[in-house]
């Protein structure tokens, strides 16, 4: 792996995770290797988003776990090892020890991009996961308001806190005034990071991973589609040169 890129967001309901699968996808479509980790352990979404509900991930007598792929892309998660209406309730422990083994016994390959679904908030996955691989950097998901800045200041705290360089700052629902304007920038600004760009508020997008068909892949020359195509190729653009993390560098 050669980049390990966590997304996350001071708090949840700012479309963290139609945001990370999406990006991951605008970096497939690039032409990179893309692996796309679930980390959202309490609530994951990934396998509707990604029109996986309910399959399972084949597991050899040597336990090693062969990930499911949807569009070409390489992942992982929780829900697809967990009835989706079974409650995850554990410990930091218990956390560590799942992200470990997701990391270690699945088959990702060689990937350029790791994306990291994080669970919002701060907390044990942020923790663990700077513990067990050497992560690139982190994408901080927030939303037009001007009260989204005490988000992210929770976000940069966490992440400052795990030694999470944080990369930049996408802003989520823009371009509504129910929610505001400028929030996204601003927050960015404050903490002297680029911000990467905005993905507009438009109801397609929730469709859409409701349907298991995120709008990179079903509509890629939408407005909301090359948003994120913007997003990726800012994003390349300021990650460093760096080279691979291999299976046994980590945890």
């Amino acid at each position: 792996m050669k980049h390990v890129i966590a997304v996350g967001s001071g708090k949840g309901g700012v479309g963290k995770s139609t945001v990370a699968v999406n990006l991951a996808l605008a970096l497939k479509a690039q032409g990179h290797s893309v692996g796309l980790l679930d980390a959202d352990i309490y609530g994951p979404s990934i396998p509707i988003m990604l029109g996986l509900r309910g399959q399972k991930p084949d597991v050899e007598a040597n336990g090693r776990v062969t990930p499911l792929e949807a569009f070409g892309m390489k992942t992982m998660s929780i829900g697809f090892i967990t009835e989706e209406s079974q409650a995850v309730i554990w410990r930091g422990p218990m956390i560590h020890k799942m992200l470990d083994e997701f990391l270690s016994r699945v088959e990702w390959g060689e990937l350029d991009y790791l994306v990291v679904d994080l669970p919002p908030g701060t907390g044990d996955a942020q923790l663990s996961l700077s513990q067990l691989i050497p992560l690139t950097g982190a994408v901080v998901v927030t939303t037009p308001q001007e009260v989204a800045l005490s988000d992210v200041r929770r976000a940069v705290s966490m992440l400052n806190k795990v030694n999470i360089p944080l990369l930049g700052v996408v802003e989520n629902m823009s371009g509504s005034p129910i929610f505001g304007e400028g929030g996204g920038k601003k927050a960015a600004e404050v903490w002297k990071v680029p911000f990467l760009g905005a993905v507009p508020l438009d109801g397609s997008i929730c469709k859409s991973g409701d349907e298991g068909n995120p709008m990179v892949v079903k509509e890629p020359t939408s407005l909301i589609a090359k948003s994120f195509f913007n997003i990726s190729n800012q994003l390349t653009k300021i990650l460093p040169e760096r080279e691979a993390v291999t299976i046994d560098q980590v945890s």
